[in-house]
Parts: structure tokens; C-alpha cells; sequence
């Protein structure tokens, strides 16, 4: 039995052993809860609502971004500002609407007047004691000053390549093949030794041909390289292992780009068979129903020349001689590419569950824009309407949110940057100067802590925009705009044609109302109300004739 003296020694042993846990936060959640939350931010291009949870399309499989999902809140009715890379990401970044920068289709953001004065979100949090740290397609033209750490630049690959250029899938058919090695190509990894195209022997590469290309091993699925996707998923995973043993290091702002969905749709050949090609359903489309609509069309309602969107949806059905199977073989592909890279997310995602990193690292999963599967007979993204517009948002805030919140107030991704700078009680201050611009979202906050708030400050609608071409190259007032509230989508083109849609009774937006009905004019005019409050000084010319 110890004496006296030895159980007081004892006791300031103990002590002294406590102190460097109480002074530097060591398992101290009074000084947990003080620290800065770090945030990682996953975008994943062209993934329209084909996850599990979003009702897009009832064979997709997406468990990794379910399981977040359930842990978080998940807005149902979020869209994008701008639905097609360049303009989406240069938007949600920096916080500012296109029609605000004139920042509006691929030209470099930061030469833009107003970005470039502008903070992006990753200098946000860089000025403010933030590690930031990225990997993969985050902006589609990146500025490497903007991270303390970046790893690897976005790659589409891989793609077939004949030594000189690349190529398409060398299974798809004439004439979808001949759109390209990007936008016309999709289908499983297969072994391309004594494969040839007009004599040339062929191979599967990364990279492009201003960084070079770099081979991409396929034997079989079991015996191959890793896919870009892959990679930066890795990259993350082991970054953010390294980051949750140190937790005395700064607060880190990590950001993920997964190229797939986006075109090429190839994938290893596990991901195809899980989505057998006499299996898959269709979205259901009305036949002739682009016929009450105006994307196409002049000011005299005259058909204009195919875009992007109708002319895919046309190639696909003469390369395989049936429309219904030309799109069949397409939606495989992107649901197999979606499965794959949920993976990937799913990888990251365990590497901040099972670490240290859980209790104080905010989540965000977004996609830059959706896509159309041929509603419309449309096949693409950069339209106004529902299939193009709406993405899947996830948030997980700890200490916030709730399992399981679902939000479907209309929100869009310029909410992104604001919800981040509060959450993380950073200065919302981005513009470097007088030539800058302020933030134009709102946070989403108060809808993290309870989904069906009604005190969210944001605007009852979601905008977007869609560029007009070259003839109105920076004007914002002669652009194309949509608006959708929770029950309503107003489209106003800037030859003045129309279009609204009662969500709630036509979610597949096949009524134009205006085009069969005058008893309308009352909830038309309180859209273009909501347009022009949002888009304010830059109100489209559209509606001042």
C-alpha cells in the first residue's frame, strides 16, 4: 500500500500529464468547437438527378452518395446559374451571376474585368488562414496561385488515341463516332491490341496533346492503370489521411473534381454489366414535344440551324438505326459512369468517416449542371429546362445538420460560395477592389439547420442563363433566361418567345401553358417579375419591348 507521500506524487504525475492536453486541445471539445471546420468540396461534372434519392432514373446506383445523402440534407430543387461547364464553375467559384461579370460562355475567367477582381472562393479561404488543396476538374481554366497545393490538372481521358489524334470508342458506330473522341465516344474499356481504324493501330492515353499523352494500360479490368478519377480519388484519400493526423495544422479547404459523367462515358466493363442493355428504361418522352418550344427557333418561330443538343439526339439514332436503342446504349453508359465514379466519391467519403476528421469537416457535393437523355429530343446540357437545369446538392455541416433533410425550395449554386464563408465565419468580403464584385448568393444556413425553414433570405426562384451566341457576345441583356420557383419554370428567349411550365402537374414540362391557354397572364407576369428583380440592372431586353 502506497504512503501518503507517494499517492501526492502520483497525483502531480497525473497533472503534469494532463496539461499539455488541456492547453493545446488534445480530446478538449471546448477547443474542438472553437477550431475553424475544415470543408471539402466535391464536384463532379455533368451528373444530372441519375442518383439514388433525386428520382431521376430508377436503375441508378449511387450508394456512396446516398449514404452521405442520408447523413446530410439534400436539396431537391437546386440548379445550376449557368448549365454548361465553363460559365457554371467560373459562377459558383467566385459568387458572381453571369450576367453580373459577363462572364458567360468558355472565354478564360480570369481575363474577365470582374472576376479577376474578384476572390474566388479558393482565395477566400487562402487569405483566411485556410490550407487550400485541390486535385482534378474544379474551374474549368485553372489558376494555380489560387491553391496552396494542387495536384493534378483535369483530365478527360482515357480516351482511344492512333498516335496522332484521339479518337472515339472504336465500338460506337458511324456517324456518332465521327463527333469525336469526347462527346462522341462511350462504352466499356476493351483491349485494343490488333485493333486498328483505317490502319492505324491504336491505343488507350490520358492527358491531350498540350500536356502529352500518356499511355493508359488495359489489358482487363483486372490488369490495367488507374483512370484520372481514380487517381484523384486516391490522391484525396491519402491527403486527407494526412491532414487527420495533424490536426495542429491550420484548417484545410480541400476540393475533388470527378470528370465522369462528363463525355467520354467509359468506364471498366463491371460498371456496364450491372446495367444490362435489354434492361434499360427510357425516360419518358413525349413524342413531338418540342413543338410548343423556342430554344430553336427565330423570332418569326422560324426552325433555326440544330444545336449541339438536337444534333447528338439525331446521330445517335442514325448510328444505330433505332432511337430508342441509340439512347438505350447512351443512358448505359452514363449510368455505369455515374456508378463508377460514386466510388470514387465513396473513397473519399470513408477516409473522412473513419478518421478524426468526421466531427469537424463540412461536406458539399455538388455537379455544375445536369443533361437531357432526349427529352425534347434533345441530347446535351446548356438548355433551360428541368433535365438541364437541376442538380444534385448535398451538404453536411456537423453540429448543423440533421440526418436525413431534405429541402425543396429553389436554390441554385451561387449559394454554394456564401454557405461556406458563413459556416466557416470567414469574411464575405471577395471584391480585391472597386472593379470586383460582391457575392450575389445566399447562405443556406438557416435551411441546414432546420430544411423547412421559412426564414432563408434567399430569392423565391433559381436563375439561370444560357448563351446566345456570338452575335450577342457580352450582353448580358440579350442572353437566354430561366427562372423556377418550387411550382413554376419561366424560359424567355431573347427573341421574346416564351414558355412556362406548372411543375407541379407537368414535371416532365410538356405543356407550355402559354401556347394553349390565355388564363396565365397573372402568373406570367409574376415570373418576369422574379426575372427582373434577380438579373436587375441587366433586366433582358426581352422584356422592355
Amino acid at each position: 500500500m502506497r504512503n501518503p507521500l507517494e499517492k501526492i506524487i502520483m497525483s502531480l504525475v497525473l497533472l503534469i500529464m494532463l496539461v499539455p492536453r488541456v492547453l493545446f486541445g488534445q480530446n478538449n471539445s471546448v477547443t474542438n468547437s472553437q477550431r475553424k471546420p475544415n470543408i471539402v468540396l466535391i464536384v463532379i461534372d455533368d451528373l444530372n438527378d441519375y442518383i439514388e434519392g433525386f428520382g431521376g432514373h430508377s436503375q441508378a446506383f449511387t450508394p456512396n452518395i446516398s449514404k452521405l445523402a442520408q447523413s446530410g440534407v439534400s436539396f431537391l430543387n437546386a440548379h445550376s446559374n449557368a448549365p454548361i461547364c465553363g460559365p457554371s464553375r467560373s459562377s459558383f467559384l467566385t459568387g458572381v451571376y453571369p450576367h453580373n461579370s459577363n462572364n458567360l460562355f468558355f472565354d478564360k475567367w480570369f481575363e474577365n474585368p470582374v472576376l479577376a477582381n474578384t476572390n474566388t472562393i479558393m482565395e477566400q479561404f487562402k487569405n483566411n488562414g485556410y490550407q487550400v488543396i485541390g486535385t482534378g476538374k474544379i474551374m474549368h481554366q485553372s489558376q494555380r496561385s489560387n491553391w496552396s497545393e494542387f495536384k493534378n490538372p483535369a483530365d478527360y481521358g482515357p480516351v482511344v488515341f492512333n498516335g496522332k489524334d484521339g479518337l472515339s470508342h472504336p465500338d460506337v458506330p458511324e456517324p456518332y463516332r465521327s463527333i469525336g473522341k469526347i462527346d462522341g465516344s462511350f462504352g466499356p474499356f476493351v483491349n485494343l491490341k490488333n485493333r486498328t481504324i483505317n490502319g492505324d493501330s491504336l491505343q488507350w492515353t490520358t492527358g491531350n496533346k498540350w500536356r502529352g499523352f500518356k499511355e493508359f494500360k488495359y489489358v482487363d479490368d483486372n490488369h490495367r492503370s488507374l483512370t484520372p478519377d481514380e487517381k484523384n480519388a486516391l490522391w484525396a484519400e491519402k491527403r486527407l489521411l494526412e491532414l487527420a493526423d495533424n490536426p495542429e495544422d491550420s484548417p484545410f479547404f480541400l476540393a475533388v473534381g470527378f470528370l465522369r459523367p462528363h463525355t467520354p462515358l467509359v468506364a471498366p466493363q463491371r460498371f456496364f454489366d450491372r446495367f444490362p442493355i435489354d434492361d434499360i428504361q427510357l425516360p419518358v418522352i413525349k413524342q413531338h414535344d418540342a413543338s410548343d418550344t423556342y430554344f430553336n427557333k427565330d423570332k418569326n418561330n422560324e426552325p433555326l440551324k440544330q444545336n449541339r443538343g438536337e444534333f447528338l439526339h439525331e446521330q445517335i439514332g442514325l448510328a444505330y438505326q433505332d432511337q430508342e436503342l441509340g439512347l438505350k446504349r447512351f443512358i448505359q453508359a452514363y449510368l455505369a459512369c455515374t456508378t463508377a465514379v460514386d466510388e470514387n466519391v465513396g473513397q473519399v467519403m470513408n477516409a473522412i468517416n473513419n478518421s478524426k476528421l468526421k466531427d469537424n469537416t463540412i461536406v458539399v457535393l455538388v455537379s455544375d449542371h445536369g443533361f437531357q437523355m432526349g427529352e425534347k429530343a434533345y441530347l446535351f446540357k446548356n438548355s433551360l429546362w428541368e433535365k438541364s437545369t437541376r442538380i444534385p446538392m448535398v451538404i453536411r455541416a456537423p453540429g448543423i445538420t440533421r440526418p436525413q433533410g431534405k429541402v425543396d425550395k429553389p436554390v441554385s449554386l451561387i449559394d454554394v460560395y456564401p454557405t461556406l464563408v458563413d459556416l466557416a465565419n470567414i469574411s464575405s468580403e471577395t471584391k480585391k477592389n472597386e472593379h470586383g464584385h460582391e457575392l450575389d448568393g445566399f447562405s443556406l444556413k438557416s435551411l441546414l439547420e432546420n430544411p423547412s425553414s421559412n426564414h432563408w433570405k434567399g430569392p423565391k426562384a433559381a436563375l439561370t442563363t444560357v448563351y446566345a451566341g456570338i452575335d450577342n457576345h457580352k450582353d448580358p441583356t440579350k442572353q437566354h433566361y430561366s427562372v423556377r420557383t418550387k411550382d413554376w419554370r419561366y424560359i424567355l428567349y431573347n427573341t421574346g418567345k416564351e414558355e412556362l411550365y406548372h411543375i407541379t402537374e407537368d414535371p416532365h414540362e410538356w405543356n407550355n401553358v402559354l401556347e394553349h391557354s390565355t388564363n396565365y397572364a397573372t402568373k406570367r407576369k409574376e415570373m418576369q417579375e422574379h426575372l427582373k428583380h434577380m438579373t436587375f440592372p441587366m433586366v433582358p431586353a426581352a422584356l422592355k419591348n
